[in-house]
C-alpha cells in the first residue's frame, strides 16, 4: 500500500461518463495521469464530485481497482464513504480495504440528521471495521451534521482516524482544532475558495475540486504557500478565484466537469438526476472557464 502522510494536494476525482451513462475509464486514466504528473499527493475517488450518490458499490470498486492499476503504487488511492446505514458503510470500508484502498474519507450518516452520539457511533463502527487510515469529511454546510471538537475528542481514541477535510467554511475552526489537538489530526482544507487562508493558518493539505481541471496550477499554488512565497501564491489565486468559485455552487459537479472538458482531461456527461448544462447558464460558465484558460499564469 502507498503511505498517506496527509500533506499536499488530494484531488476529489470526477467520475467521467460516456453519453450512454457508462464510466469512461480512458478519460479517468487521462485525468489520473495529469494529476500524478502535476505532483498531487494522492487521489480521492467516489466523493461528492465523483457523484458518489449515483454510483453502485460495484462501480466504486471498479474505479478503485482501475486507479490502483494506473498508479501502480506510486500514489495512495483514498475511497470516500457516504452512506445512510451503518452496516452499509462498514461493508463499504471492508470492501475498499479488500480491493486495495490505501485510505478512506468518510462523511457522517446521510439523509438522517444524526445527533452527536449517533454520529460518533457511526464513525467509530466504520473505523473499527478496518485498519485503513481515515479522514473525516466535516461539511455541515452541505450535509447538515457538524463533527464538533468534543466529538473529535472521542474519536481521537481511534488511531486510524488521522485527518479532517475541513469544510465548515469557518476558517477559525482550523485554529480551534490546532489549539485543542495540536498535530493529532492533520487538517486539509476542503473548500477551494478558502485554500490560501487555511494554508496560511497551518492547514496541512488541500482536498481540491478545480484541481480536476487545473492540476498544475493547484499544486504550484500549494507549494508556493508552503515555501513561504506568499505573493507568488496570491498572484495565482487571484487568477484562479473566478473558477474556484464554481466549487461552492449547487451544480459544482456539472461546472467542474465542464472545466475539465475544456482543459482536455474530462467529459461533460453527468448521471441523472443531474443534467447537462444548457443555454445561457452553460454559456456563462463557459465564459468563466475559457477566460481562465486564455489567461493561465506562466508557471516556473
Amino acid at each position: 500500500m502507498a503511505a498517506i502522510n496527509w500533506h499536499g494536494v488530494y484531488p476529489a476525482m470526477l467520475t467521467p461518463f460516456y453519453s450512454d451513462d457508462s464510466i469512461d475509464f480512458d478519460m479517468f486514466e487521462k485525468n489520473i495521469k495529469a494529476q500524478a504528473d502535476a505532483g498531487v499527493a494522492g487521489i480521492i475517488i467516489a466523493g461528492s464530485l465523483g457523484e458518489t450518490s449515483t454510483l453502485t458499490l460495484e462501480e466504486k470498486t471498479s474505479l478503485l481497482v482501475f486507479a490502483k492499476k494506473v498508479l501502480n503504487g506510486t500514489l495512495p488511492v483514498i475511497v470516500n464513504i457516504a452512506e445512510q446505514a451503518t452496516k452499509v458503510a462498514v461493508n463499504c470500508a471492508i470492501e475498499a480495504e479488500k480491493n486495495g484502498a490505501d485510505g478512506l474519507m468518510m462523511l457522517p450518516p446521510q439523509r438522517y440528521k444524526a445527533d452527536d452520539r449517533e454520529t460518533v457511533a457511526f464513525i467509530k463502527a466504520v473505523a473499527q471495521s478496518t485498519s485503513l487510515p481515515i479522514m473525516i469529511y466535516n461539511n455541515p454546510y452541505d450535509y447538515k451534521i457538524e463533527v464538533t471538537l468534543d466529538m473529535f475528542e472521542e474519536l481521537a481514541a481511534l488511531p486510524n482516524i488521522q485527518a479532517v477535510k475541513e469544510s465548515t467554511r469557518d476558517v477559525t475552526n482550523l485554529t480551534r482544532m490546532k489549539n485543542r489537538f495540536g498535530d493529532r489530526f492533520k487538517i486539509l482544507c476542503g473548500v477551494d475558495t478558502l485554500a490560501l487562508e487555511e494554508l496560511a493558518l497551518g492547514a496541512d493539505g488541500l482536498v481540491a475540486g478545480l484541481v480536476d481541471a487545473f492540476p498544475k496550477e493547484t499544486v504550484v499554488m500549494y507549494n508556493l504557500m508552503k515555501a513561504g512565497c506568499y505573493q507568488e501564491a496570491v498572484a495565482i489565486f487571484r487568477w484562479f478565484l473566478p473558477v474556484l468559485e464554481l466549487d461552492i455552487q449547487p451544480k459544482l459537479v456539472q461546472y467542474i466537469k465542464l472545466a475539465a472538458t475544456q482543459t482536455g482531461i474530462g467529459t461533460e456527461f453527468v448521471r441523472a438526476p443531474r443534467l447537462l448544462l444548457e443555454g445561457a447558464e452553460r454559456e456563462r460558465i463557459l465564459g468563466i472557464i475559457n477566460k481562465a484558460i486564455s489567461t493561465r499564469p506562466q508557471l516556473s
